[in-house]
């Protein structure tokens, strides 16, 4: 089942496309812009189907012929633009499955409707071929663009297209998601959320995952120790670290989420709003031994790693300079 009310958090975006429908003023180019996870491809699919329903109204009925094509992605008028290389959408790939098409009717629908998928991720030549259909594009054809990265899109796609950009969802009606949806523990479920940052998919993620678990419980033991760690120590502990490469930013996060927290606590000292809450005397202990200064600049040190680790800086360096900045803050 899928419904607009489904949407979390992204109010303006739904008002927009159901008011869209309802006075049929239905763009014919959308680019719906937020970060990985965060519910691109559902409000999409919601959109499409709503396009595509039988039944009078801005919602999907979720029962007609039409919207139980689309829940099974066999409606012959909503197009996924797929592509085989993983980093790139050719001009082949756009070629093949949009440009040569648009011209063609929708089988059975007034509307075709194109979604695609990491729009970033088009060479300069695919976009320049999309262009040609955005500027002169058939009465009936809705293209939707889905990117984590609107600046990768040509200026003359953007300008071409109704810019929708996903929030952050508020960490209280994430918590509730996954209380009600996820059917995880309150305590849980605000760990979840905190660390999501208003990624309601990513959430999602986490509360499924233990591996997660297992990163978090890894990352709270140095939190723990590391005031009491010499050189050695610090050493294994970046080569345990080598086992996370792939989830790192998760585990340079759940320390960050640590010394907000010890910063949150050392200006109100009030636990009562701590994320990590089971930890409060150890929180209680980072905070009384390190200033405000300090806290800053381990906040800054976990920013300034995951640039360097997006740079491809070196692993290990990049991890002993900042164990080492948290270590001279402690």
């Amino acid at each position: 089942m899928a419904h607009f009310s489904d949407i979390i958090g992204q109010d303006m975006i739904v008002t927009h496309l159901t008011q869209a429908i309802e006075a049929d003023k239905v763009s014919h180019a959308y680019i719906i812009n937020g970060e990985r996870y965060c519910g691109k491809e559902f409000i999409a699919n919601v959109f499409a189907m709503a396009l595509q329903c039988e039944e009078p109204g801005s919602d999907p009925c979720n029962e007609c012929h039409s919207c139980r094509q689309a829940i099974t992605r066999n409606q012959p008028d909503i197009i996924y633009v797929t592509h085989e290389k993983p980093n790139t959408i050719s001009v082949d790939d756009i070629r093949a499955q949009v440009t040569t098409t648009v011209s063609i009717k929708p089988y059975s629908s007034k509307r075709k409707v194109y979604i695609i998928s990491e729009s970033e991720k088009m060479s300069p030549q695919a976009q320049n071929a999309l262009l040609k259909t955005l500027e002169e594009p058939p009465a009936y054809v809705v293209i939707i663009l889905l990117t984590d990265n609107v600046n990768a899109l040509l200026p003359t796609i953007q300008s071409r297209c109704v810019n929708l950009t996903m929030k952050a969802v508020d960490d209280k009606l994430v918590k509730k998601f996954l209380m009600e949806e996820e059917k995880i523990p309150d305590y849980r479920a605000e760990i979840c959320a905190a660390f999501a940052r208003g990624n309601i998919g990513k959430a999602k993620i986490l509360a499924r995952s233990e591996e997660f678990d297992k990163i978090k419980d890894d990352a709270i033991t140095l939190l723990r120790h590391i005031d009491e760690m010499d050189i050695n120590e610090i050493a294994q502990t970046i080569k345990r670290m080598n086992e996370y490469k792939l989830e790192i930013n998760d585990f340079l996060d759940i320390l960050a989420i640590w010394y907000r927290d010890a910063l949150l606590f050392k200006a109100t000292n009030d636990a009562n709003h701590l994320v990590f809450r089971e930890e409060f005397k150890n929180i209680q202990k980072a905070a009384s031994r390190t200033t405000y200064e300090g806290i800053e600049d381990i906040l800054a040190a976990l920013d300034t790693a995951k640039s360097r680790l997006s740079a491809n800086v070196s692993f290990d360096l990049t991890m002993e300079l900042l164990l080492l900045t948290i270590k001279d803050n402690c």
